[in-house]
């Protein structure tokens, strides 16, 4: 995971990224996945208090809020990223495409258990998009712009609507929802 591929992963992934010195000056959504990866490091080695003042201080910067505790794995963009947030026990697995206004959000307040979205390889959530409590997007699923998620989405599903309803696809998938990031949450 380093800065070349997350640069070669938003022009691939988005068709307004043109030029690397673009990116890497203006993409926010950029910005607060390399400051996570700090302070997700700083709350692995329990440095936690520091861990969260850096990520408030890159919410106010970057308009995204990513707790340091989620596990995000490798080629995750987060587009227009004003408006993300990212609970404590999310976990995205790698090439996820989120875009702004996504909420990965908890239904309560147990501790120790997880209570927040796992997102499969190569979803995409749309603007808008509330994913809330312990379920799954699977692989390749996609989640509408504002739908509220409160159930799992099949592989290769969409999700759309309040609350939302699953449109199935035909495609059978055999792909397992892993995590690339294997970091345990203390």
């Amino acid at each position: 995971m380093g800065l070349i591929s997350d640069i070669k992963t938003i022009k691939r992934k988005d068709p307004a990224a043109r030029h690397w010195l673009e990116i890497i000056l203006t993409y926010n959504g950029m910005h607060a996945l390399w400051m996570y990866r700090i302070t997700h490091l700083l709350w692995v080695l329990r440095l936690k208090l520091i861990a969260k003042i850096l990520s408030s201080l890159t919410r106010f910067l970057t308009g995204v809020e990513i707790h340091p505790a989620a596990r995000i794995g490798r080629n995750v963009v987060i587009d227009h990223g004003t408006g993300i947030v990212i609970g404590e026990t999310v976990e995205i697995a790698d090439d996820v495409l989120l875009y702004h206004g996504v909420t990965l959000g908890g239904t309560g307040n147990e501790k120790g258990e997880k209570r927040h979205p796992t997102i499969c390889t190569g979803a995409i959530i749309a603007s808008g998009a509330k994913i809330l409590g312990n379920i799954k997007v699977g692989a390749h699923a996609k989640v509408g712009a504002n739908a509220v998620v409160l159930r799992d989405v099949p592989d290769f599903s969409t999700a759309v609507g309040i609350p939302a309803r699953i449109i199935p696809n035909e495609k059978t998938s055999g792909i397992v929802c892993s995590l690339a990031n294997k970091n345990t949450r203390e």
